[in-house]
């Protein structure tokens, strides 16, 4: 063998132990990501999740268009991880907290199960549900702080992690003043969910986020106003009445 032949024999060598290398450490990176994906979201490989999904306010039985965006926004999400989801209406939603991963989806108006959800595990967050027009409709008050619906330019909406312990699933709520509030919620999630977990972890957290102008924007422009943890968890003070004495 020529010395020449030999050096092309020994580069074809190099190049495919390098090649392999790389392809492992590609392999190694990708897997390691996506078990930090699926811990994170709560979904192992071929586990089962569950939907919920809310009602259209004023609608029997019909789901508002963009709450059907954010559920295609959370399947893509659990199919990524290798896990199935059913979907399942808020009203027919009947398991203890935290037996599978659920994504809970829609405002307490048209959600029992998120209602049920923030009374248990949210208690410091109040949402006005009066049905009658006025600028306090639907308005969030978290904690002393009160955050007003402005429609198509500031609309609120949490997105909570709750679990209730390390060996329970954990429950994403996606809870808005309007329906696009609640894709843009579950968009916010598909884009930032590495680095919600390298700063939560397989904790508990819960955020308020802010669409800013979805007339022009739709569910895309989302800014994060604070996390409301702390407060939210926090059970709002009673609220004092006055008796005045009979004459």
């Amino acid at each position: 063998m020529t010395d020449d032949v030999r050096n092309i024999v020994l580069g074809v060598i190099a190049a495919g132990i390098s090649a392999t290398f790389g392809w492992f450490a590609r392999t190694y990176l990708w897997r390691r990501k996506l078990r930090r994906k699926q811990a994170f979201l709560g979904l192992p490989r071929n586990s089962e999740s569950l939907l919920v999904v809310n009602r259209e306010a004023g609608n029997d039985g019909a789901v508002h268009r963009y709450d059907v965006f954010a559920l295609l926004e959370l399947s893509a999400l659990i199919k990524d991880c290798g896990a199935n989801a059913q979907i399942v209406s808020h009203d027919t939603a009947q398991q203890g907290f935290g037996e599978r991963t659920e994504y809970c989806v829609g405002g307490p108006t048209s959600n029992r199960r998120m209602a049920a959800h923030l009374h248990s595990m949210l208690p410091g967050i109040k949402i006005n549900t009066d049905l009658e027009p006025g600028p306090d409709r639907l308005a969030f008050q978290i904690g002393s702080e009160r955050y007003r619906l402005e429609k198509g330019t500031a609309e609120y909406v949490v997105l909570a992690r709750l679990t209730a312990g390390p060996d329970a699933r954990p429950v994403f709520l996606f809870c808005g003043q309007v329906a696009i509030t609640n894709q843009a919620a579950s968009r916010y999630l598909a884009r930032n969910h590495e680095k919600l977990a390298r700063k939560h972890g397989d904790k508990s957290f819960c955020l308020l986020l802010k669409v800013v102008n979805s007339q022009a924007y739709g569910p895309d422009v989302v800014e994060q106003v604070a996390d409301v943890t702390r407060t939210a968890q926090t059970p709002l003070p009673p609220v004092r009445t006055s008796h005045r004495a009979s004459a």
